[in-house]
Formats: C-alpha cells, sequence, structure tokens
C-alpha cells in the first residue's frame, strides 16, 4: 500500500529536471542497494561483486532493495503528495514502513538501524553523539530535486538522526547532487560545499586517499566520505557502485548513496540494463516518483 495523499498544492519541481533526474537517483540508489545487500557486514577483501546476488546475511532474492531505498521512497512519496516537505507527513510515512512494510517489496522492514528504529518509536530523532548512524543520508537524496532550503534538509534528517554531524552531513550532499546536476565537477562541489566544522575537513581531499583510509561502515561519515571517493576513483556508473560495495562492512548503505551520486553524474541510461531488469520492487519505485 502507497500512502499517496496530503492536503498540499502541486509536487515541487528543480528547473523541470526532476521527473528524469529524479528516476536516474532513485534507481541508481536502489540498484547501489540491492547490489550491496547481500554482502552487508562481510569484511574487505573477502568477495567480489559482479553483479546481482542473493543470500547474504538477510537471506534475500537477488535484486531486493533494503531499508535504504524503502525510507527513500517514502521520502518521494510524502514530497509527491504533499507538494514540498512535511516533516509530520514523512513521519506518519517512515512509520508506515517500519510497522506495516509500506514502500518494501515483499511486505516486511528488513536492516532497520537501531537510532531510526527508536526515533520512529519516540516521535522524534536521536540526537546523541552515538546516534550518527547513516540513516538519514541514505535517503535525503530526492530533497536534491526540490527547492528545499537547508534548515528543511536538517528537518528531513532529524525525523531520526538531529546531531548536527547527521544533519549537516545531509545538506552537504543534497547541495553537491544538486551542483553535479547543473553540470558542476564533482570534485568542486565537493570542495565549496564542504561545511565549516572541522569533523568534515577530510572532505578536502577525499579523492587523493588511498582505498585503505576509506571507512565503509554505519558511521555517517564514513559513507560521507566513501560514496564521492568512490565516484571520484571511477569512470562509470557500474565501476562506482560496484567499488562502493566491495569496500564491505555497510556495503548496501554505501552502495546506496554512492549509486544516488553516480547516477546524477552520469544519468539513467548509465544504469545497466540487466541490474535494472532484476532490481525487484521497480512498480514500487514508480509509484513513489514526483
Amino acid at each position: 500500500m502507497i500512502l499517496r495523499e496530503c492536503s498540499h498544492s502541486a509536487p515541487p519541481t528543480y528547473e523541470s529536471r526532476a521527473p528524469k533526474a529524479l528516476r536516474a537517483i532513485v534507481c541508481g540508489a536502489a540498484v547501489g542497494d540491492a547490489l550491496g545487500v547481500p554482502y552487508e557486514c562481510m569484511e574487505r577483501g573477502t568477495f567480489e561483486c559482479a553483479g546481482m546476488v542473493g543470500g547474504g546475511a538477510h537471506g534475500m532474492p537477488a535484486g531486493t532493495f533494503s531499508d535504504d531505498t524503502s525510507l527513500l521512497l517514502a521520502t518521494c512519496d510524502s514530497i509527491g503528495a504533499c507538494g514540498g516537505i512535511d516533516v509530520d507527513d514523512m513521519r506518519r510515512r517512515f512509520r508506515s514502513w517500519l510497522y506495516e512494510g509500506t514502500y518494501t517489496v515483499d511486505g516486511h522492514a528488513f536492516g532497520v538501524g537501531n537510532a531510526t528504529a527508536t526515533a520512529l518509536c519516540q516521535g522524534f530523532g536521536c540526537d546523541g553523539e552515538r546516534s550518527n548512524g547513516n540513516g538519514s543520508l541514505m535517503r535525503i537524496a530526492p530533497l536534491a530535486l526540490t527547492d528545499a532550503i537547508d534548515d528543511e534538509v536538517r528537518a528531513v534528517s532529524a525525523i531520526t538522526h538531529a546531531h548536527p554531524i547527521s544533519t549537516e552531513s545531509c545538506v552537504f550532499f543534497v547541495r553537491v547532487l544538486r551542483n553535479v546536476l547543473e553540470g558542476e565537477g564533482l570534485e568542486g562541489a565537493i570542495g565549496r560545499n564542504i561545511p565549516d566544522d572541522g569533523r568534515f575537513a577530510f572532505l578536502e581531499a577525499i579523492q587523493e586517499l588511498p582505498r585503505d583510509e576509506i571507512s565503509s561502515t554505519g558511521y555517517v561519515l564514513d559513507t560521507l566520505g566513501a560514496a564521492p571517493w568512490c565516484a571520484c576513483n571511477t569512470g562509470s556508473f557500474e565501476e562506482c557502485v560496484t567499488e562502493a560495495v566491495n569496500l564491505g562492512d555497510d556495503s548496501d548503505t554505501t552502495a546506496c548513496v554512492a549509486g544516488a551520486l553516480a547516477a546524477a553524474l552520469y544519468g539513467y541510461d548509465s544504469i545497466p540494463r540487466q541490474w535494472l531488469g532484476q532490481l525487484r520492487g521497480k512498480e514500487v519505485i514508480e509509484r513513489c516518483l514526483f
């Protein structure tokens, strides 16, 4: 069941690029997510992703996306239904995903992060230093295709992840996506949007770091670094998301975020047809696009 209902005006557009660009970003994220699901929590160097497979810790069929894409779709559905950013409506849709399996492929949520589950249960986002998982970064990309201001991006992050590290990570990623969609080079987009906070200084030369120094855990700053590192050090959508998965650990989320970025860089047609064909839940994705 998709909860497409809201009382606001017409859906937002972002300089008329939104429909094509949105499909690219959402499908790119979903493909990266599905590629990474079978390898989640596996140590780097113990496997090699070469395409869609099933199995892994969750035992899902090949092409199944996780909570990352489900929450991203809930975000899209809310924007489309409400004609803009409505935090209360988004929270309602997130809860429908968690408790009713809405926006999932098989009718039930899996891979749910602790901070996300806690926040949706208590009704407000977690703001502790140790609550900086990547659970808001993984779903924030659709806001790049709206006119949401920075404070609205922060508010959407804060539905589940309210610490400044998480909220500013989301602002950074939305800004980078917008710049890339406007035709700016990725390295320039990264450089111009780094938050004025020393904890983000590592992004200044992220593309130059050796692979061994790129972490791919569920910590939001690790994902924020790993995804653009993959994009900067590869030359296609396929190479970018495969490298993101092969970094290991939180492979699905790293590849989900990298997939959104790579799709913004290279476009929808860069996503391998075979992977799109194997992706499950495409009808759910289509119903949620705004």
